[in-house]
């Protein structure tokens, strides 16, 4: 109904067309922020099993701690799969996905490797998330012509990051 009536009032007012093909500012995509989200993944799990080895059973600052983290590992798992359904969608376009064809098969496994980290509490499976996280912004950046490498994160978990060399 509300299409109807817009578009009978554009036929009468003759608004001018506008079209947009980007979520945000072209060339502003980063795959840093998915980066910072999947650290966030190991380091909360890393706090659920620092809880749960300081053995005080069920006390109630235990179990806050273990549903914040748990809450937060969640959140942060899915801005992985955000951050990266993003630049995926929107800034991978022909030329970059025949450079690196591979492209979708590893953004559906960032995907399931998220999914499965939402699922438990395994850190094996964080780290595989890590890894291919880099992955793709290693072929991000390569997909702009800039050079990147592995730096050690400088908080905890302090794990290797793919950034750009600038």
């Amino acid at each position: 109904m509300l299409y109807k009536v817009l578009n009978k009032l554009d036929s009468h007012i003759g608004l001018p067309a506008v079209s947009a093909h980007c979520d945000v500012p072209c060339k502003i995509y980063d795959p840093g922020p998915a980066l910072i989200a999947v650290l966030s993944v190991i380091r909360m799990i890393d706090i659920m099993d620092e809880a749960d080895a300081a053995g005080d059973g069920a006390s109630l600052g235990r179990l806050n701690t273990l549903v914040r983290c748990v809450q937060r590992k969640e959140e942060e798992a899915e801005k992985v799969k955000h951050e990266v359904r993003i630049i995926w969608g929107d800034y991978f376009k022909a030329p970059q996905t025949e450079a690196h064809p591979h492209i979708h098969d590893l953004t559906h496994r960032i995907m399931m490797k998220a999914s499965a980290c939402k699922q438990g509490t395994n850190r094996t499976d964080a780290e595989a998330l890590l890894e291919l996280v880099n992955q793709f912004a290693e072929i991000f950046w390569a997909t702009k012509d800039i050079e990147s490498e592995r730096k050690t994160s400088p908080y905890p978990p302090s794990l290797p990051v793919v950034c750009p060399k600038l």
